[in-house]
Parts: structure tokens; C-alpha cells; sequence
């Protein structure tokens, strides 16, 4: 068994008396890619947590390369040769990009002074063999969370590594970008590391990963190879039951509800036409650099366009003013539920709430009968799970923190919804929940724009598509004919 690089067995977690990991286990071999996969609370990251020294297991054993190992900081961890790539991005944002890469492992003179040019010309050309189109002098705060997601892939490659854990690594980058980590992967592999790759998007698992691993509310609950199971099996397993296919249905558009005539943003995008109608879900699709989520921003008021109109029912709306944007009836899902969809410290209620707050007031007071009365109704129809929504929002996992964003979205009763990502870092079965709640509200009458860097998740809801590439328009087709080939022929 000598090409056993890592074993785990038995471990176990708990944070303030509740069991956060019952059994955790996993075998990960030399030159292999394991997939770890679970639902949103499941364990995983509490697992690969005490894997990577950032929290102590409560019991267990895990042994790297035969030999028992419990550590007790990442630093340790990195000592023997196992990195991390986390979940949440943890940039420093007044650095630059080489600065941040190389962190406490700059190149120096004399063992003191930073050699700033050697520095730079290290990261970019660490950069360019990863094929990131990431400039290595760019400051971290003027970088898209794309970019930011590919500097902190490009930071667990430039460490020589046995073990590499990789958590939602692409959960912000497209599919092309997504092409070139995995040629990354398997240059690293290829070289004897072992990978532990954790995903919510399946198509990439069956793609990559040699083995699986499933864990179910904190416990192990299946492995094997990949090649012996298909995309169904896996489903049922992680979320403990077998899912039914929700059919596509072809929807009736109705009358416009948001247009946009000729809107442009120097280097972001440029001349963008569109009409959204009553009744239907325009996907909009691209590669990383297309202009999309910059495009959601400037129509949602976040930014100001060059030139070019945007109008709601029918009526102009003021250029760089969310606020009116909100009164007028448009609401945005932002790309990163953490660092602009939530306010992390407040309550599940007041997360819901906020954007309704003016007309849930009288002369200037907050009437606490109607949030109370708005907010279990939300819950109630999000389904969101949570013992209490006085609890800190930050308590809760990725999927039910992604319902409250769309609660606090569908509170204020717009007309049209915008989605940028929507599923961004959830499940399966979080997925399908986000998915129904966007059927029903534009089968209730209402419009929705829906950007997502999955060609499947733009087809799966899509009536229309429209694909961007380097900020144009390319075309408009229908989502109901569309393959994802042509989808990825026509964006790149």
C-alpha cells in the first residue's frame, strides 16, 4: 500500500457542544484526484479544516505517508508538504498580486531587503506557465473575484506539495479558465501529488477526479471510484435520497419589462441592446473577461455607463442610483454573497429585511409586526432551514445563506431580477431549491436576468440566452434548442 499518501479514519468535531463531523474518513492516493463530496453543512470543511491544521480534531486518526500526523497551524501543515486552497478568498486587497503570491517567502538580498523586480518577474512568470491572465503588478482590490479565485489557485501552486486540497476552486471562474486548472492538475498528479478536490458543480468531478468520497450530515457515507458510478448515483448519495428531473417547460414571454438601448462602459463593455420580457429567464453567457457581471452592475445602477439608456416597464431609470433602481422595481443578486449580499454579523431577519425596510416603516419607525410577519413568510417560501432567525446569518451554510439573499432580493416585490451567479458555491439540492424559486417568480409574472460561468445552469433555466465575449453581444439564441457545445463554440 505503499502508494497510500493519506489516511483518515474516525474523525470527529464538535464546536460549542454540536457535532459538526461524526466520522470523517478518506484514503487518498499517490498521483490521484479524490473527490470529496457533500451537501452545503455535510463536514467537509470542518474536515479538511483538521486536515490542514486550522482546527483540531476532537478524535480520529490521520496519517500522511504511514506516519501519524495532528497539526496543530497551517504552518506546520505546509512544513510537510500539504497546502490549501479555501473556500473563502482571504486576499490582502492593498497588495499587489506578486506581493500576495509570495507572502513571507519573498526573494530577498541578503536575506533582508525584498528584490521587488525578482519578485514580480517570479509570480508573472508562475502566472503565465498556469496560463492566468492575471498581471503579477495589478493591485488585489482592482481585480474581479474571478481574478482573485485564480491568484489564490496560482498561491497553493507555487508551494511544493505532497497533498494539495482544493476547495470550490473554480467556483468564480468560467469554463475556459476552468480548462486550464485542470491541465494544472494534471501536470501535479502526473508528478505523484495526491489532490483533494471539492466541488458542487458534478460535471467537473466525473471530468477530473479518480476517486469519490461522499459525506452526509457529518458522517462518511460512501467511496469508490468514479468510473464505476454515473452523475444519478452520485446525487442520490449526497443528498440521501434519489432527486426527480424537473422538466423544462417553454414559457410564454409577455410584454418587456427591462430594456437596455446602446449601454456601454468604457473597457467593460460596449453597445449592449437587450430586452428582457414579462414571464422569462435571459440567460446571459461568456468566459471570464466577457463583461457580464459588469453589465448586471451598470444596468442595477452600481456603475455609470458611457452612453446608452436602460428602462424598467417602460419608464428610464437613473443612471448610477441603486436605491431608485430598487423603488422602481429591479433588484440584484450580487456574484459574492459574503463580501456584498449579506451583512455576515447581523440576523437571518434583518439579512431578509433590510431592502424593505422603508416601506415597512411609519413617520421614520420600523414596524417590527410587519418584518416578523415578511420575514416568516420568506422563510416559509424559501424554505430556509434555521433554528432561529435571530441567529447571525454567518451561522448558516452556503445554501440557506444564498436563500436569504434571494429573500432579501424578492422582499422588496420587484419586477425583475437580476442573478449574478445565484448558485454560487451550493449543493445539489440547493441548486434545484434556487432553481424553483426563479421558475415561480417568473411564472408569477415577473422578468429575470441570470448570469452563471456554467454552460448546463444557463440551459437548465434559460428561455433566451445571450452570449457576450470581450464585452460585445455576439447573438441572442434560444435556450431551448441550444447545446452546450454550441455554447462554448460561440463564447470563445
Amino acid at each position: 500500500m505503499n502508494d497510500l499518501l493519506l489516511e483518515a479514519s474516525g474523525v470527529q468535531k464538535a464546536f460549542n457542544g454540536v457535532r459538526a463531523l461524526e466520522d470523517g474518513r478518506l484514503t487518498l492516493r499517490r498521483g490521484s484526484v479524490h473527490a470529496l463530496c457533500g451537501g452545503n453543512g455535510a463536514g467537509k470543511s470542518t474536515f479538511l479544516g483538521i486536515v490542514m491544521g486550522i482546527a483540531r480534531r476532537d478524535a480520529g486518526e490521520i496519517l500522511l505517508n504511514g506516519r501519524s500526523v495532528d497539526f496543530q497551524t497551517p504552518a506546520e501543515a505546509l512544513g510537510h508538504r500539504v497546502a490549501i486552497i479555501t473556500q473563502e478568498l482571504s486576499p490582502i486587497p492593498g497588495m499587489t498580486v506578486a506581493e500576495n503570491l509570495y507572502l513571507g517567502r519573498e526573494p530577498r538580498r541578503a536575506g533582508v531587503l525584498v528584490r521587488a523586480a525578482a519578485l514580480v518577474r517570479q509570480a508573472q512568470a508562475l502566472l503565465d506557465r498556469l496560463g492566468f491572465p492575471v498581471d503579477a503588478r495589478a493591485r488585489m482590490s482592482s481585480l474581479s473575484l474571478a481574478q482573485v479565485q485564480l491568484v489564490e489557485i496560482a498561491k497553493a501552486f507555487s508551494r511544493d506539495c505532497d497533498v494539495m486540497i482544493m476547495d470550490e476552486p473554480t467556483s468564480a471562474i468560467g469554463e475556459r479558465e476552468t480548462g486550464v486548472l485542470f491541465g494544472a492538475i494534471r501536470g501535479l498528479t502526473a508528478q505523484g501529488t495526491g489532490i483533494i478536490y471539492v466541488s458542487h458543480r458534478l460535471s467537473e468531478i466525473f471530468q477530473i477526479a479518480d476517486d469519490y468520497t461522499v459525506f452526509r450530515d457529518g458522517r462518511y457515507a460512501d467511496s469508490g471510484r468514479i468510473a464505476d458510478i454515473d452523475r444519478a448515483y452520485l446525487v442520490s448519495t449526497i443528498v440521501g435520497r434519489r432527486l426527480q428531473s424537473s422538466g423544462k417547460v417553454r414559457r410564454q414571454a409577455g410584454a418587456p419589462v427591462l430594456e437596455s438601448t446602446g449601454l456601454s462602459r468604457a473597457a467593460e463593455f460596449q453597445d449592449i441592446s437587450l430586452t428582457v420580457r414579462q414571464g422569462e429567464i435571459l440567460g446571459i453567457y461568456g468566459v471570464m473577461g466577457a463583461g457580464r457581471s459588469e453589465y448586471l452592475n451598470c444596468l442595477y445602477g452600481l456603475t455609470r455607463p458611457d452612453r446608452g439608456e436602460v428602462r424598467l416597464n417602460g419608464r428610464p431609470l437613473p443612471a448610477g442610483r441603486p436605491r431608485r433602481s430598487i423603488q422602481a422595481g429591479l433588484s440584484l443578486v450580487t456574484e459574492d454573497r459574503k463580501e456584498s449580499g449579506l451583512v455576515l454579523s447581523a440576523s437571518v431577519s434583518d439579512n431578509i429585511a433590510f431592502s424593505a425596510y422603508r416601506r415597512l416603516s411609519r413617520l421614520s419607525l420600523i414596524d417590527r409586526r410587519k418584518v416578523r410577519a415578511l420575514v416568516d413568510a420568506m422563510v416559509a417560501r424559501m424554505r430556509i432551514k434555521t433554528s432561529s432567525v435571530s441567529l447571525p446569518v454567518s451561522s448558516m451554510s452556503g445554501g440557506n445563506q444564498q436563500k436569504v439573499v434571494l429573500a432579501r432580493c424578492l422582499s422588496t416585490e420587484p419586477s425583475c431580477l437580476l442573478c449574478d451567479e445565484p448558485t454560487r458555491g451550493i449543493d445539489e439540492g440547493a441548486k434545484r431549491e434556487v432553481y424553483r424559486l426563479l421558475d415561480d417568480f417568473v411564472a408569477n409574472g415577473g422578468a429575470a436576468v441570470v448570469v452563471s460561468s456554467e454552460a448546463q445552469e444557463v440551459l437548465d433555466v434559460s428561455d433566451r440566452i445571450a452570449i457576450f465575449k470581450s464585452g460585445q453581444l455576439v447573438t441572442v439564441i434560444d435556450g431551448h434548442t441550444t447545446t452546450q457545445e454550441d455554447l462554448l463554440h460561440l463564447a470563445s
